[in-house]
């Protein structure tokens, strides 16, 4: 099934996953670290984990939390309008056959929206009004921003970008905003500073999931994440101006925050469980957003992504996008011959991803790991690219291990890359030169042993023969 038209808004986008038996209603669900352990629970239970939209919360009537928006292949397929798919690996292809006429989409501007329902202003403001979750017990706090976009105006050229960034609640009426270094949103905020001016921020915490996958991905500078998300969308977003400052909101998210940074204005931030499983940067002072603002729906759903060790309520729906946006991106480079990519969930969807190949030429294989290990959507925290033959499945663990085992010679076929782009996520990263280093694996066959016909085969049946003896005993081995 192919949603054809696209939702209209998160509401709209919960009953299609309703209806698909994707989503599960849970009832009386505290905010102080019950969500979170139950994200944890839920998704270390078993691959592709239904959404979680929590309801009926303890002393917030009518409000509700949702946890893994995307998180599944289905829920991906509805989210991008792809039709239903059977494996993972045919989202990453529709992805893949859909960037080849891919078009930006910018946003239209509307006069109003369901996002000004209820208006709070300067003495009104408490983002506490929602039921901000603590996720974790070592967290410093409550953190409202997890499955966020922060919308930021470059004030150079002019253009919005979207990211997704943690927020800390501080008090009722400001929050804290974490960056890593190199990323676009702190780009535009050092901007800001060096002029001794305010940074003006929105802070969006009940989206379409269709912008959270663009906010939460590396997408080139100057693209606005509201094209990107617009394209894929086959039409505009809906976008209405801030009150203070005129920035461009969802017209039809749940919550918005609006505020400003001022120079010099920073508070104790964190610590904070992250993604890549641990609590990898100390607390440290961190810009304050002074919140003056603050935007909702009528019985407002708050988005919630929990980091945690993975697998997490997030992050095979960034395994699966970030597949098919390095796919893209190394084949717009000229590189041939791809057959199919997989970044996997036990690298936190940045560090173990792998390339499936049909060598062509000495030196093929080494040219595909070098691309996607620089990519700009491989490139942040990375650590492992392995490269594979195209009878290897990219997104099987166990075949590629096997591969790396018995096609990879450790002298000749890691390379490593020294004083990568990574960041204080990262556990083991170099905190003198926030870099980090990483290897490129080649476990395909040596091309010139594929020429010369001196490479073993592979002790398998042919497909024809599997398939002539499944039919054959298709009742026996329904049973086994």
């Amino acid at each position: 099934m192919t949603n054809h038209t696209p939702h209209a808004d998160l509401r709209e986008f919960l009953e299609r996953c309703d209806a698909a038996g994707e989503l599960v209603h849970m009832k009386g669900v505290h905010w102080d670290l019950e969500m979170g352990a139950i994200a944890e629970i839920v998704n270390h239970k078993r691959a592709e984990a239904p959404a979680i939209l929590f309801e009926d919360i303890p002393d917030y009537p009518g409000m509700r939390v949702l946890s893994g928006a995307t998180n599944s292949s289905k829920r991906l397929a509805i989210t991008l309008g792809f039709p239903e798919p059977a494996h993972p690996m045919d989202v990453v292809q529709a992805y893949r056959n859909r960037m080849k006429t891919f078009q930006p989409i910018p946003p239209r501007e509307v006069e109003t929206g369901s996002i000004f329902d209820v208006v709070d202003r300067d003495d009104d403001v408490n983002v506490l009004k929602f039921p901000v979750p603590k996720l974790h017990e070592l967290d410093g706090g409550r953190y409202i921003g997890t499955h966020d976009q922060v919308i930021m105006r470059d004030p150079d050229e002019g253009w919005i970008n979207l990211g997704t960034y943690r927020v800390m609640v501080h008090d009722e009426k400001s929050v804290g905003l974490w960056m890593s270094p190199g990323k676009q949103g702190r780009q535009i905020r050092q901007k800001y500073t060096d002029r001794g001016r305010p940074t003006p921020v929105l802070i969006c915490v009940g989206m379409d999931p269709l912008m959270f996958l663009a906010s939460g991905n590396e997408l080139k500078w100057g693209l606005s994440e509201y094209d990107y998300a617009g394209g894929h969308r086959g039409a505009p977003f809906e976008t209405v101006r801030s009150e203070l400052y005129g920035l461009p909101m969802p017209a039809h998210a749940e919550i918005v925050l609006e505020g400003e940074i001022m120079p010099g204005d920073d508070k104790i931030e964190g610590p904070f469980g992250e993604f890549t499983g641990y609590y990898a940067n100390h607390p440290s002072e961190q810009p304050v957003v002074r919140v003056r603002r603050v935007y909702h729906r009528k019985n407002p759903i708050l988005t919630m992504a929990s980091p945690m060790r993975p697998p997490s309520d997030f992050n095979f729906s960034k395994c699966v996008m970030k597949s098919g946006m390095i796919w893209d991106e190394i084949e717009s480079a000229g590189l041939a011959g791809v057959k199919g990519v997989w970044v996997h969930e036990a690298g936190a969807a940045r560090m173990f991803n792998v390339i499936s190949i049909k060598q062509a030429f000495a030196g093929h294989a080494k040219q595909a790991g070098l691309l996607a290990s620089g990519c700009q959507s491989g490139s942040y925290m990375g650590r492992y690219v392995v490269v594979v033959d195209d009878d290897v499945d990219p997104s099987d663990m166990f075949d590629v291990m096997w591969a790396i085992c018995t096609r990879a010679d450790p002298a000749q076929d890691i390379d490593i890359i020294r004083r990568a782009w990574s960041g204080p996520l990262d556990p083991i990263y170099d905190s003198a030169s926030s870099t980090n280093s990483r290897a490129i694996i080649d476990a395909c066959r040596p091309f010139e042993r594929i020429k010369n016909g001196s490479f073993p085969p592979v002790a398998r049946g042919s497909k024809e023969l599997i398939a002539q003896v499944e039919a054959k005993f298709a009742d026996v081995l329904k049973k086994i």
